[in-house]
């Protein structure tokens, strides 16, 4: 399976708390819900595509825990997204997460980048991981990442966790596409290189 982190992000990099005040208050965040503003038709569409692509998900225990909460409450049999996540797969990276009762679920803990590329090497198309920034860095400067599906508001948070934190691990991106939606949104699909190349300007 390919690896795909699927992400919203502000465009001064902030992750934490996108959907609503109270997603991730956590470190003190007050500025949660800031990309709810942006949703639009579209850019639903496109997720809806993206997770009927998917064979598992990948979670943090703070994403998974929220996650688990909310979606067992969407039983409209015409969402699929609801339906996708309610029924396929889960792993949950966590080493104090000591049950997990969204089933089916499975809960990763000691060796997890071992224990995720081993899922990686089984047959299926992607594994994918919703949110879930600590995890993903560390995914991705393991070099586990194989997509970055990036879904960046045009708005300033000026606080809260960032996807890419500073001293975070270096890597090389090739832009595959992009688009904008009706509210502003900017879709950037990535895929990793490897590390970054370097150069003088005017050399």
């Amino acid at each position: 399976m390919r690896l795909v982190l699927m992400s919203f992000l502000s465009l001064d990099g902030v992750s934490q708390g996108p959907g609503s005040p109270d997603e991730d208050t956590s470190d003190g965040f007050t500025r949660g819900g800031w990309f709810v503003p942006f949703l639009d038709e579209t850019l639903g569409q496109r997720i809806a595509v993206w997770v009927d692509q998917a064979d598992a998900f990948l979670f943090g225990r703070r994403t998974y825990e929220n996650f688990s909460r909310d979606w067992p409450k969407m039983t409209d049999p015409g969402d699929s997204i609801a339906a996708s996540l309610n029924g396929l797969p889960k792993y949950v990276a966590s080493r104090t997460l000591m049950r997990a009762d969204w089933a089916p679920t499975t809960i990763l803990s000691g060796d997890v980048l071992a224990q995720i590329a081993a899922l990686k090497r089984q047959p299926g198309r992607e594994l994918q991981i919703h949110g879930s920034g600590r995890l993903a860095q560390s995914l991705l400067a393991a070099g586990l990442i194989d997509e970055l599906r990036l879904m960046i508001a045009p708005v300033i948070v000026g606080q809260g966790r960032r996807l890419f934190p500073e001293q975070g691990a270096p890597a090389g991106l090739r832009l595959r596409s992009h688009e904008t939606t009706p509210l502003g949104g900017a879709v950037h699909i990535y895929e990793p290189t490897g590390l970054p190349e370097y150069g003088t300007y005017g050399e």
